[in-house]
């Protein structure tokens, strides 16, 4: 890659308005061939709104894009694959239940001369693109059957094969395994050797350091600055993005536990346990571990989202016995999951029935529901999490994804719950909505609640925690004092070569 050369993409001047809201104010961006461009911004920042208009799903306002220095336009997602362009999106434009092979042909499906479809071209084809992207996947397994990772890397080798000359990946690590992460690594490299040139969104700064040649910052819909990383540090791009210092991402004074909230003994369900475990309350525990050894199972089977072959769960040493969610919610229970879209929100709904869906018992007078008190509340409870008023009566679909995690941390603030089970509570949310979140989970800890963190980022599970439960195949392996833990000794334990280490005379906490 060579910046002396043309870029292979250019965007110019672009700005798009939605109602009274600039998304986009003349910003420019450009891409080279084989080059590895991060843009990052916090949520809202305008990112996603450009990557719409590459993909030909929302038109510009003004400006110019522009390839190989000739001005084009993109009106549909057709024209932006005829020029070469394919985003992956974070979430994923797949189709669970077809095959991994007729998703590599969506729309251009072989055909044999009588008109039905070609299958041994079509299983001949998906082999073929598979190989290119070094995935060893049977192209005849459903789709949906894959991990995340799998899934995305399909999506990949769809793009691949359709010679895609830019591709944008929105957030593409999110759902993924280390081992997973390494492997799309490997991919980024073979791509940009090839001269493809990649768009990189991401709000992981160790990764964006690892992977790109250059950074672009965004914020309030306008372009901030460009720099190449060997002249930037991550302190810079954070003041960038945010407009201020952060200082430590994770910096919070020593806390103190009382007794105990949470106690379980025994639990057992849904292919994982027996765990016991208990959690004081002011005290904040991370559950860490690779994907699939059980964490968010867990969590799960805790809620009630799962039926528990095994064990006791005790709320402040009260027998917790849920047959569903509404149970365990009545039990002082309540839950941040995975995915916040498919599992946590009412996409259609507006933010005030998505934060008060879990509390309306409580407002309820001889069968009558007082709306007003409701909404004072919900409102008093977005503003402690900093959601702006006016989005009380909005779609929550219409937020941003920090804004929308933050939507269902309010639910839970608003019905008091004695115990927080915070699943990737700052997956794809931007740095500056992950310290607010941080912030509120210290605050939450120090009002007295118990907060058993999920996490999949290791210096989020150890930064924010007291302390660290390692599980590996469905057990606790490990338990760690979060102040003397390190990523090392978490991995180590998480993949069982704890002792090889131990042999070899490395240190870390045992």
């Amino acid at each position: 890659m060579t910046l002396s050369a043309p870029p292979l993409l250019r965007l110019e001047q672009v700005s798009k308005r939605f109602g009274p809201t600039l998304a986009l104010n003349k910003v420019d961006f450009d891409l080279h061939a084989g080059e590895v461009h991060a843009l990052m911004g916090e949520n809202g920042a305008g990112k996603s709104t450009l990557m719409k208009i590459l993909a030909g799903n929302q038109p510009r306002d003004a400006g110019r894009i522009l390839m190989d220095d000739r001005e084009i336009e993109i009106r549909s997602p057709r024209d932006a694959g005829a020029y070469g362009i394919a985003i992956i999106h974070q979430e994923l434009n797949t189709v669970p239940d077809m095959t991994i092979a007729e998703n590599l042909a969506l729309g251009h499906e072989p055909v044999t001369r009588f008109g039905t479809l070609d299958r041994r071209a079509l299983d001949r084809q998906a082999r073929e693109k598979l190989a290119r992207i070094g995935a060893d996947i049977d192209p005849q397994r459903r789709l949906g059957s894959l991990s995340i990772g799998m899934q995305q890397m399909v999506e990949i080798a769809r793009a691949v094969s359709e010679n895609a000359r830019v591709l944008v990946l929105d957030e593409p690590t999110a759902a993924l395994s280390r081992a997973e992460a390494q492997q799309l690594y490997r991919l980024i490299g073979q791509m940009r050797a090839s001269g493809v040139g990649l768009i990189y969104i991401s709000h992981r700064m160790e990764e964006v350091w690892q992977l790109a040649d250059r950074v672009t910052v965004f914020r309030d819909g306008g372009h901030i600055g460009t720099a190449r990383m060997q002249d930037i540090t991550p302190p810079d791009v954070v003041r960038m993005m945010v407009g201020r210092p952060m200082g430590d991402l994770y910096d919070h004074p020593p806390r103190t536990a009382g007794d105990i909230v949470l106690e379980v003994e025994g639990l057992a369900g849904n292919g994982v346990g027996p765990v016991s475990f208990h959690v004081r309350a002011g005290e904040v525990v991370a559950m860490s571990g690779l994907i699939g050894s059980g964490r968010t199972e867990i969590g799960r089977l805790i809620f009630g989202s799962d039926p528990r072959d095994a064990g006791i769960v005790r709320i402040d040493g009260k027998t917790s016995t849920p047959s569903d969610c509404v149970d365990a919610i009545a039990d002082g229970i309540g839950m941040v999951p995975e995915n916040r879209k498919e599992q946590g929100l009412f996409l259609g709904h507006s933010v005030e029935d998505n934060v008060a869906i879990s509390s309306l018992d409580r407002y309820v007078t001889a069968g009558v529901l007082h709306r007003g008190a409701i909404h004072a509340a919900v409102a008093e409870e977005m503003a402690r999490l900093r959601l702006r008023a006016n989005a009380i009566d909005l779609p929550v679909k219409s937020l941003s994804g920090g804004n929308q995690q933050k939507a269902v941390l309010a639910r839970w603030l608003l019905r008091d719950s004695r115990l927080l089970i915070l699943d990737e509570p700052t997956r794809g949310v931007d740095i500056g909505a992950k310290r607010e979140i941080y912030e509120m989970i210290d605050a939450l800890a120090r009002a007295g609640k118990a907060i058993l963190m999920i996490s999949s980022d290791l210096p989020e599970a150890i930064g924010v925690s007291d302390r660290l439960l390692v599980m590996r195949g469905g057990r606790i392996v490990r338990e760690l004092a979060s102040a003397a833990a390190s990523e090392e000794d978490v991995m180590f334990h998480a993949t069982g070569t704890a002792g090889d280490r131990t042999a070899r005379g490395h240190g870390g906490t045992q």
